[in-house]
């Protein structure tokens, strides 16, 4: 039965329609899309979160995975819960919420992924070098920089690794908002995502 807050099958929930607290990261709508294009998911993908934040990456992959499992890990125990009940919002039932800091807690992890999205993390080298282990050959890795040392470093840990098909995406993206009695163009801030596979 389709859930009544996003009864359709395309990504791109509204980002008004998720719950957040203040200060906790949620990846906007229109990054979203980039994000969910380079993870290239199917219908029975097994997904790695990590930092999931909001769980605005879980509920949209647990959607478009009916068959698949998507596993969002975060560190905070409230932002845990945050997930979960975002995840209770669209119905979503094949998204488990670990709370653990990766890379340690990414050994307890119950299955094995074939598409891992990294939001977040301070050990951002530590923590692709040890998803890499885990990834099947065609195994696909997407992360996110906001800053240059983020993307510089997981720029250097796809080197190492040897990653094929290297491609970098840097969002430019503009809302049309209202303010006062104009409607104008604001900014939304810029991001990198960065994905490459394992073939070897």
């Amino acid at each position: 039965m389709p859930n009544p807050l996003w009864p359709y099958t395309s990504p791109g929930i509204p980002d008004e329609l998720f719950e957040h607290l203040p200060g906790i990261p949620m990846s906007q709508r229109e990054i979203r899309l980039l994000l969910i294009s380079q993870l290239r998911l199917q219908s029975d993908t097994v997904l790695w979160d990590i930092g999931a934040g909001t769980g605005t990456i879980p509920v949209e992959a647990g959607l478009l995975c009916p068959q698949g499992k998507i596993i969002a890990i975060e560190r905070d125990e409230e932002v845990a819960s945050l997930i979960r009940r975002n995840c209770d919002r669209f119905a979503v039932k094949n998204v488990e919420v670990i709370e653990g800091i990766a890379p340690d807690c990414l050994h307890e992890l119950p299955e094995q992924p074939q598409r891992v999205c990294i939001e977040g993390g301070r050990a951002i080298h530590e923590i692709i070098k040890t998803v890499w282990q885990y990834l099947p050959l065609t195994g696909r890795v997407v992360a996110t920089a906001g800053n240059l040392e983020s993307l510089y470093t997981i720029s250097q840990s796809f080197a190492q690794l040897q990653a094929r098909n290297i491609e970098v995406v840097q969002s430019a993206i503009n809302r049309l908002e209202t303010r006062g009695f104009s409607q104008t163009f604001a900014a939304v801030d810029p991001i990198f995502i960065l994905s490459g596979e394992k073939l070897d």
